[in-house]
């Protein structure tokens, strides 16, 4: 068994509680309506999880104006370095930035920003130790990308850009990939392939249990969404500690693991 060093340490995160019309949200999905006391129920443990891990939360309360307002992700991108506030892509979500700004303000006092024709949601963004990796997708322009580039440039970071437009089974880059330190990446075997992924360790997610990839590494556990034994096991066989999540309700609304938090 492999020697599992954490990266980065977390210390804090913030997270929005879902509101009552979270069924009013945007979905590709076909799972049925989720049920809302069963998505409080579950993102009361994703919090309770976050903790368990050595996280400090900042809750928000529910912001019933924005039905997707509970992936916070989607709004910023916080870097060790500077936070950059997004421009998601779709238009129901422009909002959900300037709501959660000053959370981020407390703790980023400087934000950089993306702006408009630009547009950015955080789930496309995949940070791998100093290098991150930038999803073009149907809520990611090429715009965006660019400005997002050019920010983490003058932060001391590279970037480069993947483009998932063509495929129909993930909305966001990190719906496929995951990135779990010590040159490790996870992810779905559609996108293995890639020659941007040749210098890592890949752990390979079958199509059975794509959703599944969208896992996340907090401090020395990994969180893992319910359902998908394949995965969990090939992450304990490699050393890692998967701390494993239901997520049924999210899954139903296009979100996973990493979009319920800001994690820094």
């Amino acid at each position: 068994m492999m020697r599992i060093e954490a990266y980065p340490v977390f210390t804090r995160a913030i997270v929005r509680i879902p509101g009552s019309n979270f069924d009013a949200g945007l979905t590709t999905a076909e799972f049925g309506a989720p049920l809302f006391d069963l998505a409080l129920e579950q993102h009361w443990r994703y919090c309770d999880a976050l903790t368990e891990c050595g996280l400090a939360l900042t809750t928000l309360e529910a912001d019933l104006r924005f039905p997707d307002s509970t992936f916070v992700e989607d709004a910023a991108i916080l870097t060790p370095r500077r936070a950059v506030l997004t421009r998601p892509g779709a238009a129901s979500r422009e909002g959900e930035v300037e709501a959660i700004r000053p959370a981020v303000l407390d703790f980023f006092p400087s934000p950089l920003t993306i702006d408009a024709p630009g547009t950015v949601d955080g789930g496309d963004i995949c940070e791998a130790e100093e290098h991150f990796f930038i999803g073009l997708s149907h809520r990611t322009n090429e715009e965006g990308a660019r400005q997002l580039a050019a920010h983490l440039a003058g932060l001391g970071y590279t970037s480069s850009t993947i483009d998932v437009r063509p495929m129909t089974s993930i909305l966001h880059l990190k719906s496929g990939i995951a990135y779990l330190g010590d040159n490790t990446l996870v992810v779905m075997e559609e996108m293995a392939g890639n020659e941007q992924f040749h210098r890592f360790e890949l752990i390979r997610v079958s199509a059975d249990e794509s959703y599944a990839a969208n896992c996340v590494r907090v401090n020395d556990r990994v969180l893992v969404a319910a359902g998908f034994p394949q995965l969990t096991e090939e992450l304990f066989a490699r050393g890692f500690h998967p701390l494993v999540l239901e997520m049924s309700e999210f899954q139903k609304m296009d979100g996973g693991l990493s979009c319920l938090s800001l994690r820094f």
